[in-house]
């Protein structure tokens, strides 16, 4: 398959308290956001799957079910899904590092999901939950900052939709990466 090079931004971004958060209102279309509670591979496989097919994301594609196992199995390590008529439509990964710090170090919806006020409300869901992730975890300090990090690769309204939640840049970083003429979709062979 082709390459090419092409030029990507990423923007890291944080929040330093919870009263930087700026919820967004509730979409007109129900949304259950729920915490999948079970460490699931086959779940947060397929989820990282379906949100970043589109958008690249191929860092975790090659990694065995024990490494998702293993991953998930961290203490603090939280998914929140939403779901639409018991259908996923997105979902939030939090990672919790040391010195209070969480990351939301997966975010996105499925494209079908897209452009109905979805990832503004699951985005303001996630970020509540890495604020008070402490209270949900055993010696777990209090959160003191939640990150995250876009890219240029990912959907054209992510960056947006981080500042209107009050996420501020703090950093960004410009890189040269080789992709793949097409982003992978989410199963080989989709496109």
């Amino acid at each position: 398959m082709p390459t090419r090079q092409i030029e990507v931004t990423d923007w890291h971004l944080e929040q330093l308290g919870p009263a930087e958060l700026r919820p967004a209102r509730v979409p007109d279309v129900p949304v259950a956001i729920a915490r999948a509670e079970l460490p699931s591979p086959e779940l947060s496989r397929y989820l990282y799957t379906a949100v970043g097919g589109d958008h690249y994301w191929t860092d975790r594609l090659a990694w065995t079910y024990d490494q998702w196992l293993n991953w998930l199995s961290r203490p603090g390590v939280e998914t929140w899904v939403a779901h639409v008529r018991g259908t996923p439509a997105g979902y939030a990964e939090l990672d919790p590092q040391p010195d209070g710090l969480v990351e939301i170090t997966c975010f996105g919806l499925l494209p079908a999901f897209t452009g109905q006020g979805i990832g503004g409300h699951l985005l303001s869901v996630a970020a509540a939950r890495a604020w008070d992730l402490a209270t949900r975890w055993d010696d777990r300090k209090p959160t003191r900052r939640v990150r995250l990090t876009t890219s240029s690769n990912d959907h054209p309204a992510a960056l947006k939709n981080y500042q209107a939640r009050g996420f501020r840049v703090y950093d960004v970083t410009v890189a040269t990466g080789t992709f793949d003429h097409t982003p992978p979709g989410p199963w080989p062979g989709a496109r």
